[in-house]
């Protein structure tokens, strides 16, 4: 075999996977970032910490061409600018497999998203091999090797990493590039190719944080959607100052206050710190260093109701809904078992949702974006053709 015929080989990046090269210093990742944007695709992958963290902590960026694995030391790099060039390169596709965490990592940490990208979970499910397959399985699936279950519950910040956690790392990306050859290849032959690059662009999209002040987090909160404008106003407030305190200090929002911790303040609605204290599990630490701050956001409700009316909470959909909806899933599962599609691939529950809640007083719907493209002549049509019979028969 020669080594132009051994690109790609998963046998050969298997091997390499032994003895994976280190990249530690920017001079040198520049360097094959540089040779790396002349390729037509690089496997991706990262470790990370996330413990005690809002944001993800990159230990490790994991990464494949045609010949050999590569691990990227972010403890040891400091600057990232050739690495993010190639990360944007749109001429490069960046294969990864179950992805939206290592996209997460990479936008936080770095501030680009992977362009164009191929998702190796997404894609097998389109192929019908299989739905959510984690790696181990889609690699047996596709290669016929077994993998160990490995180093999943690592410390990826120590240093020196142990020849285990290396070998673990390092093998996470040497089966992609041979599996997503094999993937396109397949997904050509469906037709379904196209569907697969424009599902992996809405995973991309989904990792874009669109309410980084977290103005609109309350919204979530959907069974308090009768509480007064004020305490609304209040449970707007507080969860958006507890989402700016959260990320100022970089840790977990259960850290400062779970979900149950807002809704029983707004249910009580403490005015001092004494009855603040008596909120059910509410850490005494929480009421002695951030007390006044949550008591604010409740003393100042009313006039933050007046001076900036908080939108609505989505009223959850009514009981005699529950009949309709089965009819919709009925669509979604016979349209998925002719196309030889995973029904979670072809019609999921937040979609059901967001096509009944886009009603309009005069009873028209309209397809939310993730019903469209490739998913409305399948079955986005035959749904609106359901609800408009619905109705009709009021």
């Amino acid at each position: 075999m020669t080594e132009k015929s051994k690109a790609w080989d998963w046998r050969q990046l298997e091997q390499s996977a032994e003895k994976p090269c280190w990249i530690t210093d920017s001079d040198t990742l520049a360097e094959h970032c540089a040779r790396w944007r002349q390729l037509p695709m690089v496997a991706l992958d990262t470790e990370f910490m996330r413990v005690d963290t809002f944001y993800p902590r990159p230990g490790l960026i994991q990464l494949a061409d045609e010949y050999q694995c590569y691990l990227i030391d972010p403890l040891c790099i400091e600057d990232f600018s050739a690495f993010v060039e190639l990360m944007a390169d749109d001429s490069v596709l960046k294969i990864v497999h179950a992805g939206s965490e290592d996209l997460e990592l990479l936008l936080n940490s770095y501030g680009v998203l992977p362009e164009p990208l191929f998702d190796t979970q997404i894609a097998a499910a389109f192929a019908g091999w299989g739905f959510s397959m984690g790696l181990q399985r889609l690699v047996d699936h596709a290669l016929g090797v077994q993998l160990g279950k490995g180093e999943t519950t690592s410390d990826w910040m120590q240093r020196p990493l142990t020849p285990e956690q290396v070998h673990y790392a390092a093998l996470d990306v040497a089966y992609l590039p041979a599996i997503a050859l094999e993937l396109q290849a397949q997904l050509k032959q469906q037709g379904r190719l196209e569907w697969v690059m424009e599902e992996c662009a809405e995973q991309r999209g989904a990792v874009i944080d669109t309410d980084p002040h977290g103005v609109s987090y309350y919204q979530r909160f959907s069974q308090v959607w009768n509480i007064s404008d004020v305490k609304r106003a209040g449970l707007r407030d507080l969860t958006a100052w507890r989402e700016q305190a959260c990320r100022a200090r970089d840790i977990p929002r259960n850290r400062l206050l779970r979900n149950q911790h807002l809704l029983a303040i707004i249910e009580r609605w403490p005015l001092t710190p004494e009855a603040l204290s008596r909120v059910p599990e509410l850490r005494r630490k929480v009421v002695r260093e951030d007390g006044e701050a949550i008591l604010d956001c409740l003393r100042n409700a009313q006039e933050s109701a007046e001076k900036l009316p908080p939108a609505p909470i989505q009223r959850p959909l009514h009981y005699a809904w529950n009949k309709r909806i089965k009819v919709l899933k009925t669509i979604g599962r016979s349209t998925a078992a002719d196309q030889g599609l995973a029904v979670e691939i072809l019609l999921r529950k937040r979609d059901i949702d967001a096509l009944i809640q886009s009603r309009t007083p005069a009873g028209e719907y309209t397809l939310p974006p993730s019903l469209q493209g490739w998913r409305k002549p399948l079955v986005g049509d035959a749904l609106l053709a359901q609800l408009q019979k619905f109705e009709q028969e009021k």
